[in-house]
């Protein structure tokens, strides 16, 4: 393969395509691992102190790792609008590519952040469960959030790739 041949098949539309899916999935989940391995740690401290307190600890760990199941979700609607579910991958331009990028970008970017930022919310919030039990309602609202604009951000990438892109 020549150069020439190998920046062509970069720049292919498919290919953007399904570098927009794998940024989805790849860096909104790596904002989750963050975000639930700060809570985890957090958590972990609580619970070999005061094990009972697992159960409210754990729900609190749980929600940085919506963020990588929304990057995954806009990656599966990529591959879906562009047929590799039907067998048949659409032949896509490259401003068709790009286009596929800039749609995942909402949930690539703020799926990272708010993953990350939702984690130090959860960590907060142990500390309120490890002070005052009574309170998780209140930990989990503060952690919950950080969630709605991870929650805007899927939906403005939904909405690019199910409406705004024609194939």
């Amino acid at each position: 393969m020549t150069f020439a041949e190998f920046i062509g098949f970069l720049f292919d539309g498919r290919v953007l395509a399904f570098v927009a899916a794998t940024l989805a999935t790849l860096v909104a989940g790596i904002g989750s691992a963050k975000g639930v391995g700060l809570a985890g740690e957090a958590a972990a401290g609580l619970v070999s102190e005061e094990p009972e307190k697992f159960a409210q600890v754990l729900v609190l760990q749980a929600l940085p790792g919506t963020q990588g199941l929304y990057g995954f979700i806009t990656s599966f609607l990529i591959l879906y609008k562009i047929g590799v579910f039907s067998g048949k991958i659409a032949e896509l331009t490259t401003a068709q590519g790009f286009m596929f990028i800039a749609a995942a970008l909402p949930i690539i970017v703020v799926g990272y952040l708010s993953a990350i930022f939702q984690g130090r919310v959860s960590v907060a919030g142990i500390s309120i469960i490890a002070k005052k039990p009574e309170e998780l309602a209140k930990a989990i609202t503060f952690a919950a959030m950080v969630e709605t604009y991870a929650v805007l951000a899927l939906l403005a990438s939904v909405l690019m790739i199910m409406i705004g892109i024609k194939i």
